[in-house]
């Protein structure tokens, strides 16, 4: 099912590459996991694809897929020593954008597709400021994931590109 989802995602873009006035926009980012995620994880890193589609001058729309990737941790106390498993998402989501001048606000609201076992994804969010400085833009944004049971989030940093 993980599969087939993944597979429609990129036949859209696909699609509406081929017949959209946009342009495509690839970001990757790192991160330091917050709340829940802070004491099962250690690091984040992620990257992103989009294509936009201008509304007006200063909004843009379109849909996203990415990877996120939580990398566990690990310790012992006392006799007892454990270890925590990376944790992977492929985000699906629809983006948007709004600039003014060389500020940008943006928002990704979608599912985040689970990879690894006992992973079954959740509901992504993912809202952003950040700077343009052409074709690049540099971005800070808050990534969460909410799962049954819990959530996983992230503080990030990144560089966004305009292909």
């Amino acid at each position: 099912m993980k599969k087939l989802i993944l597979l429609v995602v990129l036949a859209v873009m696909g699609f509406t590459s081929s017949y959209g006035q946009g342009n495509f926009r690839l970001g990757v980012n790192a991160g330091l996991p917050i709340g829940d995620a802070a004491d099962l994880t250690t690091f984040q890193l992620g990257a992103d694809v989009a294509y936009m589609l201008s509304l007006a001058d200063v909004a843009a729309v379109g849909p996203m897929v990415g990877y996120s990737h939580f990398f566990g941790d690990s310790g012992e106390e006392g006799d007892f020593e454990w270890e925590v498993d990376d944790v992977q998402f492929v985000p699906i989501a629809a983006s948007g954008r709004f600039n003014l001048l060389s500020l940008a606000l943006g928002l990704d609201l979608g599912y985040a597709v689970g990879l690894n076992d006992g992973n079954d994804g959740g509901f992504y969010y993912r809202p952003q400021v950040g700077f343009n400085l052409g074709p690049v833009g540099l971005i800070a944004s808050y990534q969460g994931i909410s799962m049954d049971g819990g959530s996983i989030s992230s503080v990030n940093l990144g560089v966004e590109f305009g292909l």
